[in-house]
Parts: C-alpha cells; sequence; structure tokens
C-alpha cells in the first residue's frame, strides 16, 4: 500500500492527537502511531498517510534540540514543549505569585539549555497590588525582565524585541495572564481569557492544550496555566545547576561533591552569610533539593 509521507512541526498537541504544520501547505491533523511515542509542540515530525485513506498518522518524533520537562506526583518525567530558545516565565502582582515556583521553572529552564526570561505583567495594576521584592535577585543574577500590561500594551514593544527570532515558551502560575498577554502579542484572540475565580482568588485554567503561534516576528507557544509545577528529577549533585549563582560558587567548596546544605567549608553558606547569596533564593535550592529526593523516592530513580 503506498502512502504519502511529509515532515514538519507540531503546532498543538491534544494528549493522543495532534497538529502538524508541514513545510508547505496548511497545517494537518494527525493521531499517533502507538502509545509510546512521546510528541509535543515544537517536536519535528514524520507523518504518513496512506493511499485511500483521509488520516495522516506521526509515524516517527525526529531528534530534538532540548525538551522543557516537569515531574508528576510519582517523580515521572512528562514533556511540556520542544525545540525552544526561550521560557518566559510570566509573573504578577494579583494574583500573589509564589517565588518559589518561579526558582523551578528557572531551574527547569537551566536543566534543558534554555534561557530563561521573566515577564511581569499587569504593569497597570497599582504599585502596592502584590508583593514583587523578589524580582529584584534575578535582575541581579542578569536574567532579562521585562515589564508589561497585556491590558494597555504598555512595554510589549521592548517585549516583542526580546522575543523576536525565537522560539518562546509562555509558563507561569494560573491567573497571570498568559493567555491575554498571548492575544495581546498576537493580535488575535487565540487563546479564550478568564478572569480570576471569584471565591478563591486563584486563577481558573483557561488553557487546555500545547499549542504554538507563528507570528512575524517570532514564535509563541503556550500552555496550561499551574499552581504549581517541579523540574524533571537529576542527580542531587546537580540540582545547583538550576541556580547559576549556587553553582559558580562550588568550586570554591572543600568536597566535591558538597550539597551545600551541612558541610564543612561550603563557599556556597559561605556566601549566604555574607549577604552574597540572597538568602530565600538560597533556601529556594534546598527546598527544591528536598523535593528532588523526595520524587527520586517515589520513582525509584538511581544513578
Amino acid at each position: 500500500m503506498s502512502s504519502n509521507v511529509l515532515s514538519g512541526c507540531v503546532v498543538e498537541s491534544y494528549g493522543r492527537r495532534v497538529v502538524v504544520a508541514p513545510a508547505e501547505g496548511p497545517s494537518l491533523p494527525c493521531k499517533l502511531l502507538g502509545r509510546r511515542l512521546d510528541v509535543v509542540a515544537g517536536d519535528e515530525v514524520r507523518i504518513e498517510k496512506h493511499e485511500g485513506s483521509d488520516d495522516w498518522t506521526v509515524v516517527e518524533r525526529l531528534d530534538r534540540r532540548n525538551v522543557l520537562s516537569r515531574s508528576d506526583s510519582r517523580g515521572l518525567e512528562e514533556s511540556i514543549a520542544a525545540n525552544l530558545d526561550q521560557l518566559g516565565i510570566v509573573v504578577a502582582p494579583m494574583p500573589l505569585c509564589d517565588p518559589f515556583i518561579v526558582d523551578r521553572y528557572v531551574a527547569g529552564a537551566c536543566y534543558a539549555g534554555i534561557g530563561p526570561l521573566l515577564i511581569v505583567n499587569k504593569l497597570d495594576l497599582p504599585q502596592d497590588s502584590g508583593d514583587l521584592s523578589y524580582v529584584t535577585a534575578f535582575r541581579q543574577l542578569g536574567l532579562p525582565v521585562c515589564s508589561v500590561s497585556a491590558k494597555t500594551g504598555a512595554g510589549l514593544q521592548d517585549l516583542i524585541a526580546l522575543l523576536s527570532g525565537k522560539r518562546t515558551l509562555l509558563a507561569g502560575q494560573s491567573g497571570v495572564g498568559k493567555s491575554s498577554l498571548l492575544n495581546a502579542l498576537a493580535g488575535d484572540l487565540i487563546r479564550t481569557t478568564g478572569g480570576l475565580s471569584d471565591r478563591s482568588g486563584e486563577g481558573r485554567h483557561t488553557t487546555v492544550s500545547s499549542a504554538i503561534i507563528r507570528l512575524p516576528w517570532g514564535e509563541l507557544a503556550d500552555s496550561p496555566g499551574v499552581r504549581d509545577y517541579a523540574p524533571p528529577v537529576v542527580p542531587p549533585k546537580d540540582v545547583q545547576h538550576g541556580y547559576p549563582e549556587i553553582a559558580a560558587l562550588a568550586g570554591g567548596c572543600r568536597f566535591l561533591d558538597c550539597l551545600h546544605v551541612r558541610e564543612p567549608q561550603c563557599a556556597v553558606q559561605g556566601a549566604v552569610g555574607e549577604g552574597a547569596v540572597d538568602p530565600r533564593r538560597y533556601e529556594s535550592y534546598r527546598r527544591l533539593l528536598n523535593l528532588n529526593r523526595q520524587l527520586d523516592e517515589k520513582r525509584g530513580w538511581r544513578t
């Protein structure tokens, strides 16, 4: 039986169903071949359609440049999006964002070799609407930070300059305005937007799939809002690579396998005591180290 064969990029993913954009022609809805094929938005794939059938099937995932992943409650790794240039972590003064989750997003990006970008949305709200003091530590680290308002358009041109020529995944906690920001950047109602829950103040989940929107100046990937995020499990010694300021000091520790918790002559603990490392970021590192161990035990991971 003959077949048509094409290659293209997954631009939308709904579990076992995806939409693939070939190099030429319209996007095509496809199903995945088998249960073990792991495909997410951003993946380059090969698809086939057999003669006499109208259905296209993804038969192969091509090599990935990188993939942003997360750990589920059992410690198992789940892919979010592939072949990214940048992770845009969206925060806002309302609802109040958990800075430790922001740290985990930054760590997940570092593990995957993806550049993090912090996007502070809702610039139109009063300055005392919520605590954004944690942003200062990221600025001091040299992390790009851009303040915008999806509602008024303030700062959008500066943000577009940081996004141009790149594929950027927008991520963040529910309610920070990711979908509204995507709509403002794309110039169309690409995603359904929703308000905060009147009862809890927490954001409703308005994005139900992973998708990539191609724009004249770059590509934006969107994913469901979350109330928590845990990066994939790594060996304990590698947790520090999610915290560049800690990893940079590790060479000054007495022990090569120092985890910077209770070890003597630890350069990182010394820097925290001297104020050279932000205490909140150091506490965040300790928390992630502990979480990494817990997830490791749940999945039975071994070196």
